[in-house]
């Protein structure tokens, strides 16, 4: 009993704060569409969406940096490897800051081709496109940041990424209200106020390392960015990057095929991917622990405190899964009603709460066992498996008939594939890292 008393323990205190971290990203999309709200034209509101969406296509591929260096890193922190966890740092930051770099000189051409895609009507393209030039030089920071903040969770320890998220959010809402409000930047003053918030945000992560290091060493110089494990870093961070974005093209691919069906199906399908972005927040601080928790008993060579974890993370997986299945099933009506006050929405989303209902359970495997495969760097089955998934998604939208319903057996179908895929390859990869 105590054993488990103690998994759990470890478990909620690497969850909890990830949560408490994920929860914060909401709440400053709001302030963004509360402060550009009070400028006079909904087009404005409309640029956030549309910039916010551009850069989130960019910045999303890029998340292998935050998960390849978090499996690194755990595996290296249980095997007590000091130079290993300084050579993982290194070669991610070095790598984030050259890809911010590019991201930066490419803006031009990666938003021109963005905006394209989006499609946005004349007036808010342009506004979107100027959020998007000031926004985007803040690339190699945030990349850099997310690369720390994937080090510091491999060490164990969510705190401080949760510090760095609450105050990059509260400096931007900050920044942003003096840039608009008292500096009279307008609308582009939102932009501005996540721009210098982003590159304070790097500040306080470099802190945050520095604290946690405890007089590690942190750069392995050049000769040890070039040394062994290089390879497998690469290795590691490509399929990362293919496997993000597998997943961001069935994303674009949800929004696009609602497009579709119609302005009304594209805002009930907005309201329906709310609730499945709210579970998310909560199941993926429990992926953040899996992740942790998989590669230190891995670099430890500990398996049967992997397999503990691995159990242990899944009771909790599934029973907020079940709790979220009948908080939706319940009081979906209620909280809808709290979204939107369209009739047409409010009755299309009450059609559709089924699969509303169905979103925990569906899609809980499919976060934890991210987490468990991230920490063991098991990358290429991630891969594999998330375009396979992608491949059943797109096969179901093109050989059934066309409608919502179709798009969401589609969706759910889709997150079925990449969980119980993931999940029936854990022993193989479990037993792969023991040979």
């Amino acid at each position: 009993m105590e054993k488990k008393e103690t998994i759990n323990r470890r478990i909620l205190a690497l969850a909890l704060p990830a949560v408490a971290s994920n929860i914060t990203v909401p709440l400053l999309g709001l302030c963004d569409t509360a402060v550009t709200g009070h400028l006079g034209k909904a087009a404005y509101i409309a640029a956030i969406a549309a910039g916010g969406m551009m850069l989130n296509v960019v910045f999303w591929v890029f998340g292998f940096l935050r998960m390849g260096t978090t499996g690194m890193t755990a595996e290296a922190y249980g095997a007590k490897d000091n130079r290993q966890l300084a050579c993982v740092i290194s070669r991610s930051a070095t790598l984030a800051l050259l890809a911010g770099v590019m991201i930066v000189a490419l803006s031009r051409p990666l938003g021109g081709l963005l905006q394209h895609i989006i499609g946005a009507e004349p007036e808010v393209a342009e506004l979107a496109i100027r959020y998007f030039e000031i926004c985007i030089w803040e690339a190699p920071a945030l990349l850099v940041t997310m690369s720390i903040v994937g080090w510091l969770i491999g060490m164990q320890n969510t705190v401080l990424p949760m510090i760095v998220s609450v105050s990059v959010n509260l400096i931007n809402v900050i920044c942003s209200l003096t840039a608009v409000f008292i500096l009279g930047l307008g609308f582009e003053g939102v932009a501005y106020g996540t721009l210098a918030a982003n590159w304070i945000g790097v500040g306080i992560a470099l802190l945050a390392l520095r604290r946690l290091a405890a007089g590690r060493r942190l750069w392995c110089g050049l000769t040890g960015l070039a040394s062994g494990g290089l390879k497998r870093f690469f290795s590691v961070s490509a399929e990362l990057f293919l496997r993000s974005s597998c997943i961001m093209i069935v994303t674009v691919a949800v929004t696009s095929y609602g497009a579709r069906l119609g302005d009304v199906t594209l805002a009930i399908n907005s309201v329906m991917m709310q609730f499945f972005l709210l579970f998310s927040y909560f199941i993926d601080g429990f992926a953040f622990s899996g992740e942790a928790l998989c590669g230190k008993s891995a670099g430890a060579e500990d398996y049967p405190a992997l397999l503990a974890s691995v159990k242990a993370i899944c009771r909790w997986g599934g029973g907020i899964a079940v709790a979220f299945c009948v908080l939706y099933s319940l009081f979906l009506m209620p909280a809808v009603n709290l979204l939107t006050d369209v009739a047409e929405v409010r009755a299309g989303v009450g059609n559709m709460r089924v699969f509303v209902a169905l979103i925990p359970p569906v899609s809980v495997a499919a976060f934890l066992f991210d987490g468990f495969f991230v920490g063991l760097t098991a990358t290429r089955r991630m891969f594999v498996t998330t375009f396979a998934a992608s491949a059943i998604f797109f096969a179901i939208m093109t050989l059934c008939p066309e409608g919502n319903n179709t798009l969401w057996i589609a969706f759910l179908t889709y997150l079925t594939v990449r969980g119980l895929g993931l999940a029936c390859q854990l022993p193989a990869v479990i037993e792969q890292h023991k040979g």
